[in-house]
């Protein structure tokens, strides 16, 4: 199973007013994470895509090629790139740039993303949400077959018998569908046969069983191979040498962000309750001791069906620098073993 860390390059939860100096540190810093992940082995690490304040992942390409300077061997990939606000030539070409430099390291993960604010910010609508992402979907997928294409949609210009370049380092990008709880995308991902990311941030990740057999089935019959049908968790998640000192390092920065995002949408403020709720045998939530969270993965997995890839999301609780680093090294050294034996 590959195990892997998702960013989504949280400024400073100090840096209220977001100076110029505290957010090149944030980025310097999670450069440094990521280049810390590489050399503890991990798999592969994923920066996401934001357009609001708290975020600074709004050009993850960047981030990730200045990360392909520095790494090795470590996958990199969005973690989701939105692309139903996005175009799908530029996306294909800021990310076969990637993999140039990076020598064939380079995966895209795409969605729909959990926020809004990137529809009216490049001039689309909500109400096209769906419509948007299907056509997007189908044009990227088309120009990562086809050096020249002929097309035509509702939301982009034609291209007629146009090429596209530079072409990526591997024979064709990976791309992987990212999806939250809609069946719909699940089935649309087995029958496309992509690679399916899921991302479970809250209840009970069992839950989520019948939806990737969704997938799987609607794989199967579009002909795909079991291989190409891969299942990725991404995961709200935190390492430390004891699951208390995870808990006490997690919560408070956890309960703060939650509760402000619930304010925009509608949610119940963050309690303990709940959020031990989350931490336990069945919930959603990857936090603890090494030894735990590794069991947590292996009963997941078993859960779901079999899982190929576990990331964890981290950045949301405003944790230190050196606090994710040691999280790093506990999942590289510790984490990883337990889980592959």
């Amino acid at each position: 199973m590959e195990i892997g860390i998702d960013s989504f390059a949280a400024a400073s939860i100090e840096n209220e007013n977001n100076t110029a100096e505290n957010n090149s540190q944030s980025l310097k810093e999670l450069l440094a994470r990521i280049a810390f992940a590489d050399e503890m082995g991990l798999n592969v690490f994923g920066i996401g895509e934001h357009h609001r304040k708290e975020f600074l992942d709004a050009s993850p390409t960047i981030i990730l090629a200045a990360a392909a300077a520095i790494t090795k061997q470590i996958k990199l990939t969005s973690a989701v790139t939105v692309l139903s606000a996005a175009d799908p030539v530029r996306v294909f070409q800021n990310f076969a740039t990637l993999d140039l430099i990076s020598k064939g390291r380079t995966e895209i993960v795409v969605g729909r993303g959990s926020f809004t604010e990137a529809f009216p910010l490049f001039g689309y609508h909500v109400h096209d949400y769906d419509e948007l992402f299907t056509e997007k979907l189908n044009l990227l997928l088309e120009i990562c077959k086809n050096e020249t294409i002929s097309w035509n949609g509702k939301f982009r210009p034609s291209l007629i018998n146009q090429t596209i370049y530079p072409r990526p380092f591997q024979n064709k990008l990976p791309v992987w569908l990212g999806v939250g709880g809609t069946p719909a995308s699940f089935v649309r991902a087995g029958q496309l046969g992509l690679p399916l990311m899921v991302a479970i941030i809250g209840g009970e990740t069992h839950r989520f069983k019948p939806l990737i057999d969704l997938y799987r089935e609607a794989g199967r019959k579009a002909g795909h191979s079991s291989e190409q049908l891969k299942v990725g968790l991404h995961s709200l998640g935190y390492v430390a040498n004891t699951t208390q000192e995870a808990i006490d390092d997690y919560y408070p920065g956890y309960a703060e962000t939650f509760t402000k995002i619930g304010r925009e949408r509608g949610w119940p403020p963050v309690t303990r309750t709940r959020f031990d709720s989350q931490i336990g045998d069945l919930g959603a939530i990857l936090i603890g001791s090494p030894e735990e969270v590794s069991q947590k993965i292996l009963r997941h997995s078993e859960a779901l069906g079999g899982i190929s890839r576990v990331t964890f999301q981290m950045d949301s609780a405003g944790l230190s620098h050196e606090k994710h680093l040691k999280a790093i090294e506990l999942i590289g050294k510790k984490v990883m073993p337990l889980v592959n034996l």
